[in-house]
């Protein structure tokens, strides 16, 4: 295998392929890293026998950048890239942004809006004939009926919208490479109806299927969508899940149900491919997301918290799945060997760090379960928040020769933490650069039961122990509080009472997130329909620009300009009472990135 897969026909000719099994067209650049998807699922057809080739952000004005490879002898994958291209394009108040983290230099303009349905038009002008398959985050979480932000109307499944010949949602890896053994043995796209994690367009019902309301009625009502949304969140459980169909006019839209989770063995021989962990050659510019993973490692995916305003379950499951500490020992030794490694290692994460070798106690293994969250309202007591598997592999990581430093910069559950007593002593002495990441997203008590978050008194309760902790150990160390200004049931006044409890804990926002209504959660369900999908009770909606800006200004009232803003926009609301109540909260002398006192410190 060379250190990367061939881009173009005088790349493929070089290894002596005259034509491939299977070409991947991406809207990010070429990154042979496992933590970029395309480039991880071609490593792993490849590794299985197929020719693989890559196009990555080709020019959709025209047909031509999409034959760079020939054509393929089984089909084409689409992907949108690591982000959905609208998310990637436009900020929460839908303006143009001007950058692009996964394309060289880091500029704006390299893929399309809605790039798995431009892609998928421009193969299908070129190869009227080639199998078009669809997936990655975009097409995940766009796979049923959804209402899109951006055009502030339901839209119906993408898979309709490209006009593509399958869907497969999540992950991927076994799915994908099923799909490709059996069209190796003459089995034809079309007739393959029995992929789980797949989609497809059919006239016949299933079996063992729950209907969903159809698109008409989910576009005409926001109590049906509601209903609707509601249903499919229940079936992500693989083991319980049923066939969802949704009827899309006089075609049913079948949804089948999610890939099983991988085992630690299956997820170490993905991880294991010999990806080079460098863009492609080609390029002359420094690609910016890269720099932020040269220096990480994958350590699990999945996640059971639930929030509401995260896609991460619908796309990865809320099932832990971890790879053995030998497989991330070796990944690490492979890294500790390039030329620019200099001994720190960035983070090993996940979608959430300290769940790392965490599973569930129950009977069934939660095959079962269709909670939402593990952690919310209350920690299941199922949950085996195990803390050891996380220990040892981080000690056996800052073990190695080479290695002098490991960082964790993936976010950290705070109210899991509760159970790790020796995680969090781990953490805290060795693996904080200065500063740990933790998303309480807000404060304000009917807020955070929307976010299904954690409330404040666990946030407190929380920060207490961290600092306590970290002046034990003679550690300057501090918290980044990850906020969300925006989300549903969030007002002005919740904003203010947030303000309020950070000047309390000495904190101070360096970046503040603005909600983004994106397709496939329960927050933007909430958004759209104006109800909470838990209770179906009504749930106050920031629309307005003006109020999402005040929201925002509000958080980042310590820097000038940002109070000035707010000032001016609460006396427009007449709300001179707020502004009152941030004043008066004024003085409490917030401790800038810092959560220890100075007089309290001590050396290291």
């Amino acid at each position: 295998m060379s250190r990367h897969l061939p881009i173009n026909l005088v790349e493929a000719r070089a290894r002596g392929w005259h034509e491939l099994d299977i070409i991947l067209v991406s809207g990010d650049a070429y990154i042979d890293h496992p933590a970029i998807g395309v480039p991880l699922l071609g490593r792993w057809l490849e590794s299985h026998g197929f020719r693989v080739g890559i196009i990555p952000q080709p020019d959709w004005r025209s047909k031509e950048p999409f034959m760079a490879l020939g054509k393929p002898r089984l089909f084409f994958g689409v992907s949108a890239g690591a982000m959905d291209s609208l998310v990637a394009h436009y900020t929460p108040r839908k303006k143009l942004r001007h950058d692009d983290a996964y394309t060289p230099g880091g500029r704006h303009g390299a893929r399309p809006n809605r790039a798995a349905i431009i892609y998928t038009s421009r193969l299908k002008e070129a190869y009227r004939d080639v199998p078009v398959v669809l997936g990655g985050i975009e097409a995940s979480l766009r796979r049923l009926a959804h209402y899109d932000y951006w055009d502030d109307k339901v839209r119906r499944s993408i898979l309709l919208d490209a006009k593509a010949d399958l869907l497969l949602y999540g992950m991927a890896e076994y799915p994908l490479l099923e799909l490709a053994q059996r069209m190796q043995k003459g089995e034809p796209l079309a007739l393959i109806h029995d992929l789980r994690g797949s989609v497809y367009v059919g006239k016949k019902l299933p079996d063992n299927h729950l209907l969903l309301p159809s698109f008409d009625a989910v576009a005409g009502s926001k109590e049906t969508y509601l209903a609707a949304f509601r249903q499919a969140e229940h079936q992500l459980n693989p083991y319980c899940a049923h066939t969802l169909v949704q009827p899309h006019g006089d075609r049913l839209l079948i949804c089948n149900p999610p890939a099983e989770p991988l085992t630690t063995q299956q997820l170490d021989a993905v991880y294991n491919l010999p990806f080079s962990r460098e863009p492609h050659p080609a390029y002359t510019e420094a690609i910016p997301a890269f720099e932020q993973i040269k220096l990480s490692l994958t350590s699990h995916r999945g996640c059971y918290g639930g929030c509401s305003f995260c896609a991460i379950t619908a796309h990865q499951g809320k099932f832990i799945q971890s790879r053995s500490s030998v497989s991330l020992v070796a990944e690490l030794q492979a890294l500790s060997k390039k030329g620019w490694f200099r001994g720190t290692v960035s983070d090993i994460g996940g979608p959430t760090a300290n769940m790392y070798g965490t599973a569930c106690n129950a009977a069934d293994g939660g095959k079962n379960c269709r909670r939402p969250s593990c952690l919310y309202p209350k920690p299941c007591p199922n949950l085996r928040a195990d803390d050891q598997p996380a220990v040892g592999m981080l000690r056996k990581a800052a073990g190695l020769n080479g290695v002098r430093t490991v960082t964790i910069t993936s976010g950290i559950r705070y109210d899991l933490l509760e159970q790790q007593p020796a995680y969090f002593k781990e953490l805290v002495t060795r693996h904080i650069g200065g500063l740990l990441k933790v998303a309480p997203e807000h404060l304000a008590g009917q807020v955070t039961a929307l976010m299904r978050k954690p409330g404040k008194e666990e946030f407190v309760r929380f920060l207490e122990r961290f600092r306590e902790e970290s002046r034990r150990h003679g550690k300057q160390q501090g918290v980044v509080p990850y906020l969300i200004s925006g989300h549903p049931g969030c007002r002005v006044d919740e904003m203010v009472e947030l303000a309020q409890q950070l000047q309390r804990l000495k904190l101070k926002v360096e970046q503040a997130q603005e909600f983004t209504p994106t397709p496939g959660t329960a927050a933007t369900c909430m958004y759209y329909t104006g109800l909470d999908p838990d209770s179906g009770q009504p749930v106050y909606v920031a629309r307005t620009d003006r109020e999402k800006i005040l929201q925002k200004s509000i958080l980042l009232r310590h820097l000038p300009e940002e109070r000035q803003r707010s000032i001016k926009l609460l006396r427009e609301l007449g709300r001179n009472d707020l502004l009152r109540m941030l004043d008066e909260g004024q003085g409490g002398g917030g401790q800038y990135r810092r959560t220890t006192p100075p007089q309290k410190r001590t050396a290291r």
